[in-house]
């Protein structure tokens, strides 16, 4: 291994290390810190990388490769059937119209007619890793808009396959390159030959699937051995990135078949598990590549022209979303969303220039302004979604809310429920069952939709807003119940409330103990842990299980989750602490294992327990 490899890998590591922090605590996506950290350590600013740029791309190709073979491994047909309206309805429609105006913006600009239909499919394309990890990480995926937007960029990744196989036929002039030039084997082959190559080498890799690689992946299965299955499960991606090399096509191509190919066998699960820790890192490189590969010489070169295309481009994809998702009703504030999201000109783009230059379809000056353009959209989208979650998405909220609950609010109730997901509709219903009515505020437009058809009256709006609570009778109810899925959300309303309605008691969810220790911190009594009783109630199962009596595991579990309250409290003082955090945690787990060690002498009568007594006869009723 090469001393210059090294010291790649290292500057590329420290720089994710510096840049992706520092800007998760600005509240950024993480995609944004990688590209920030590329562009930092490149070629054009502090120069640890690569000459022009040619050794990063190399690194980029690669973790385009072993990302698409994720996304492949992801891409079931059972998946394709269920979403097939809106990937083939959605993804054709986005896909036409763009290529179609990029098409007659570039024969403006004087390109040939081949090199514009090129150009077309080209900059119609999105980025799946940049939109899939942004919807991932703010856990948008089952919204509308993230719907959408995974049915598009499927779409867009299995276009992929017929424009990458028409580009031969788009070529201007039939290549001959000398023998220490040549890429493939099908180089001096007619246009129609390199089509036909290509198309066959598809088709052999989809048949070897089921009479090859699975055989093989059984046979590798029955030796037990995790890393030599991960081991044949690569040494499979690579030979299909070789043969796509050898009929000249691109790697990413072929990793991202036989993805598709293994998503189909019954080793899909493992190979996403055994897989998925190296994912963040692939797409942490492939973002930091893209990064560091914006020729800057050439955007001072061209500045204005460069500007004028990339607000030309994503202004032109952003229209044509926003008209493809108003075809498919989507809501306004979903809408911009899935529009802002795909705006950026994607991944796979790179690819196509590379070969579109190769044919000789561009020439090099194009070539290297697209990608200049390419790489800018994706390393300004991240910002544009910040701007939309933090300055637009509200303003939306707002506007929506005013339109319809402010004058469609009619209940009062004692109880009111922010946020009406998995969790709080669990709450909901548990509420109705036993005859107490709750008003409903949610901000996802769709799931309110969804909720009304279902029989639940739930309001569209957001909870921060006093006049909004003030609207559902905050003013005069007993509870408000916070179910949302932020943290940040969740202490907004809860200072607002404190300031406008201080006799209303606030109920709240947290994901862990550390989310519960900001709750503490300001103020509320009333703190429910995602997973705490579930998993008491499943260890207390588990020592039923094992032989122990139901009522003594029962007591144990109440016991547990006593104590650990108890401790909550304790820890809180010292979380910004960490060395006195730690040992204060110790402490408390020896302490809590000790009492309830000394609990197997416990007397229900006692009056420190009398506060589950009724659980307790309701227990052992069973037990007899």
């Amino acid at each position: 291994m090469s001393g210059g490899f090294l010291f790649q890998a290292v500057i590329y590591l420290t720089a994710a290390m510096i840049c992706v922090p520092i800007l998760k605590r600005l509240g950024m996506s993480s995609v944004l810190g990688y590209l920030a950290a590329g562009i930092l350590i490149g070629p054009f600013v502090l120069g640890f990388i690569g000459d022009e740029g040619s050794d990063i791309m190399h690194i980029a190709e690669f973790g385009v490769v072993l990302m698409l073979f994720l996304i492949g491994l992801e891409l079931e047909p059972s998946k394709f059937w269920l979403m097939r309206r809106l990937i083939l309805g959605m993804g054709s429609l986005q896909l036409i119209i763009t290529s179609i105006i990029v098409f007659a913006a570039a024969l403006l600009l004087g390109f040939t007619w081949q090199a514009a239909v090129a150009t077309g499919f080209a900059v119609a394309m999105s980025s799946t890793a940049i939109e899939l990890q942004y919807l991932k990480e703010k856990g948008l995926m089952n919204t509308s808009a993230g719907r959408s937007s995974l049915s598009v960029l499927l779409f867009q990744d299995v276009a992929v396959i017929p424009i990458l196989a028409l580009l031969p036929l788009l070529a201007i002039e039939v290549i001959s390159l000398p023998e220490e030039g040549k890429t493939s084997l099908i180089d001096d082959l007619p246009r129609w030959m390199q089509t036909l190559s290509v198309l066959l080498s598809v088709g052999v890799i989809i048949l070897s699937g089921k009479y090859v690689i699975v055989p093989l992946l059984k046979m590798i299965a029955g030796t037990r051995l995790r890393e030599l299955f991960v081991a044949a499960a690569l040494l499979i991606v690579f030979s299909i990135v070789l043969l796509m090399e050898i009929v000249g096509l691109s790697p990413a191509l072929g990793a991202f078949l036989g993805g598709v190919v293994l998503a189909n066998s019954e080793f899909r699960h493992e190979l996403e598990s055994d897989l998925e820790p190296f994912k963040g890192l692939l797409l942490g490189l492939f973002f930091m590549a893209v990064g560091a590969s914006i020729d800057f010489t050439l955007i001072f070169q061209n500045p204005l022209m460069i500007f004028i295309i990339v607000a030309g481009i994503m202004f032109l994809k952003a229209l044509v979303l926003l008209i493809t998702g108003k075809i498919f009703r989507l809501s306004s504030d979903q809408n911009l969303l899935f529009a802002l999201g795909l705006s950026q000109i994607g991944e796979f783009s790179f690819i196509l220039y590379s070969y579109m230059g190769d044919l000789k379809i561009l020439d090099e000056k194009w070539v290297g302004i697209l990608m200049a353009v390419t790489a800018i959209t994706m390393t300004i989208t991240p910002v544009f979604l910040l701007i939309n979650e933090r300055l637009i998405a509200p303003r939306f909220g707002i506007k929506e809310a005013d339109d319809k609950e402010m004058d469609t609010i009619d209940e009062k109730s004692k109880v009111i429920i922010a946020g009406f997901s998995h969790f709080g509709s669990t709450i909901g219903r548990f509420l109705r069952a036993n005859g107490v009515k709750a008003t409903i505020l949610d901000n996802d437009s769709e799931m309110v939709d969804l909720l009304r058809k279902l029989g639940f009256k739930v309001y569209y709006g957001d909870a921060t807003r006093t006049d909004l609570l003030e609207s559902a009778g905050a003013a005069d109810a007993k509870l408000l119940i916070l179910a949302v899925n932020s943290i940040n959300t969740s202490n907004e309303i809860i200072n607002n409330v404190k300031k406008h309605f201080p006799e209303l008691e606030v109920m709240v969810r947290v994901k862990n103990r550390f989310e519960a220790y900001d709750m503490i911190e300001n103020g509320i009594k009333s703190i429910y842990r995602e997973s705490l009783d579930t998993s008491v109630r499943m260890g207390m199962d588990a020592l039923v299980k094992l032989g122990s009596r139901r009522y003594t595991a029962f007591r144990a579990a109440q016991n547990f989750l006593r104590y650990d309250e108890q401790a909550l409290e304790k820890l809180a003082v010292h979380r910004h602490d960490k060395k006195e955090y730690i040992a204060s945690a110790r402490e408390a787990i020896e302490t809590q294992e000790e009492l309830l060690k000394g609990d197997v002498n416990f007397d229900p009568k006692s009056a420190d327990h009398a506060w589950d007594s009724e659980q307790l006869r309701e227990v052992l009723k069973k037990e007899s």
